[in-house]
């Protein structure tokens, strides 16, 4: 795909001046030349131009909110010195795999006051003898080169998260996020702690309704045996009344013969 339609396919229905990061890798230049982009995108803060075809960067409009640049996988061997008119306060600056030979050519990057980050790696520059020392010395604003420190140390974490940091939005917003997830996890606890007392509040009513229970079963067994040892009584009653019956039949009896 064409640059300049792969730019304007990434505007997404936007203003160019509403655009802040622009990622057009792996398109084509037709000229070797930065095109599509123009003076109108004025909140850029990130440029990604990665394997696109570009030999120069004499063509890049002016960008004052420009921080990071990634031009990584071109052909550029020169025309550096544009950067600093143009992106006075790029801080990152990527042009590994390009056509750099010479320290001569990123002399120019001096200029670059807020350049803070610079990979020249898989250029033919970073074979030199004494390649870092060299360019620490002249670059001097330089913290990071290939991605380490003058003693070897890496790029911390924190330092590469800070653009994703900056595209999240204000810090602020995130800790009213963590503030509203800490509510709703409250809330939810205290949600649990209600369930968890209702259902021991219905497990001891479960348990007293079967002690409950028993003791009802109890008593219809204690008034069972009442009746039984009722009944009982009143066989032996009616027993006895035969009993005592039957002498007096007897000497009825008698008095007939």
């Amino acid at each position: 795909m064409e640059m300049k339609k792969r730019v304007s396919l990434e505007l997404r229905n936007r203003n160019p001046d509403q655009v802040v990061e622009l990622v057009v890798d792996n398109c084509r230049s037709s000229d070797g030349e930065v095109e599509g982009l123009t003076g109108e995108y004025t909140e850029l803060e990130i440029l990604s131009m990665v394997n696109v075809g570009l030999t120069s960067l004499s063509k890049l409009p002016s960008l004052p909110k420009l921080r990071k640049l990634e031009v990584s996988d071109n052909t550029i061997s020169g025309g550096l010195d544009t950067l600093a008119e143009k992106c006075p306060n790029l801080t990152y600056l990527n042009l590994s795999g390009n056509k750099i030979k010479e320290l001569s050519t990123i002399e120019v990057l001096q200029n670059l006051k807020n350049l803070k980050s610079l990979d020249l790696y898989n250029c033919e520059v970073s074979t030199l003898d004494d390649y870092r020392e060299s360019v620490f010395e002249l670059l001097p604003q330089l913290t990071y080169l290939d991605g380490y420190d003058q003693e070897d140390n890496e790029v911390p974490d924190s330092e590469a998260e800070n653009d994703d940091d900056d595209e999240a939005g204000p810090h602020g917003d995130d800790d009213d996020d963590d503030d509203e997830d800490e509510d709703e996890d409250d809330e939810e606890g205290s949600e649990g702690d209600e369930e968890e007392v209702g259902l021991s509040y219905l497990m001891k009513e479960g348990i007293q309704d079967e002690e409950d229970d028993g003791d009802y079963v109890e008593e219809e067994e204690e008034d069972e045996e009442d009746e039984e040892e009722d009944g009982d009584v009143d066989a032996a009653g009616v027993q006895g009344e035969k009993r005592k019956r039957d002498p007096d039949d007897e000497g009825d009896d008698d008095d007939d013969e």
